[in-house]
């Protein structure tokens, strides 16, 4: 199945640092896109409610929230090798062992190696925005993906997206509003949720409230009772 990639592939400068790091890190924490289902259990060796994280950066966002959720595994998707590197750099100095980094496409991970029903959440942070209206069409969270995603979801799991321009945030809200899996955790009318506790907030993103620029956390969960739709 062909699909319009969200991301672009930026020649971004990889310090010496994060190439050291994600040549050593890698084979001990990395998944290779395979198309057929993953035995997570075995990967992480344990059972334990398992988290998604979709482009995570310079992951210092997905480190932190692993640090504190120790009882959570993460799968943590990110195509850009700097953030890779970086990620991989606060892995190793800091001990965290219950994070793994996949470096592909997010959609064919969902697709192929991902089993229905078998995450307690997701979180998308800070997404690209694409500001132009012409290229909106690129932006990721789009009905197609969000519909793999809750089919993805365990009954009760979560999906929450947080974004800094007010326009996506509604988009978010109205794609999120269209999966039949979903329902939206928040009580206010606009749909916004609270920043949950979990979700620390960055040094960009305090900076830019200290400025008067909102930042929106939207958070849906999977409807009780539902099996996945024909995207399982």
């Amino acid at each position: 199945m062909n699909h319009i990639r969200s991301y672009v592939l930026r020649q971004g400068r990889v310090s010496g640092a994060q190439a050291r790091y994600r040549d050593d890190m890698m084979p001990k924490i990395g998944i290779d896109y395979v198309s057929g289902l993953v035995d997570f259990d075995a990967v992480f060796g344990r059972r334990a409610p398992r988290l998604l994280e979709i482009g995570f950066g310079m992951g210092e966002t997905t480190a932190t929230i692993a640090r504190s959720m120790p009882d959570h595994d993460f799968i943590a998707i990110e195509v850009h090798t700097p953030g890779v590197g970086a990620l991989c750099k606060q892995l190793a100095e800091q001990g965290i062992g219950n994070i793994r980094i996949v470096q592909h496409d997010a959609v064919e991970v969902l697709r192929d190696m991902i089993a229905a029903g078998s995450l307690a959440g997701a979180h998308i942070f800070f997404p690209d925005p694409w500001p132009k209206k012409r290229h909106h069409k690129r932006r990721l969270i789009q009905p197609p993906l969000v519909e793999l995603l809750a089919s993805r979801l365990a009954p009760g799991g979560y999906l929450h997206c947080a974004t800094d321009i007010e326009d996506y945030a509604q988009q978010m809200v109205d794609v999120l509003q269209g999966a039949p899996l979903l329902e939206n955790t928040a009580a206010s009318p606009e749909g916004f949720a609270t920043r949950p506790a979990y979700r620390p907030q960055t040094k960009f993103e305090a900076r830019g409230l200290r400025l008067g620029h909102g930042v929106w956390d939207v958070v849906f969960r999977r409807r009780p009772g539902q099996l996945p739709g024909a995207a399982s």
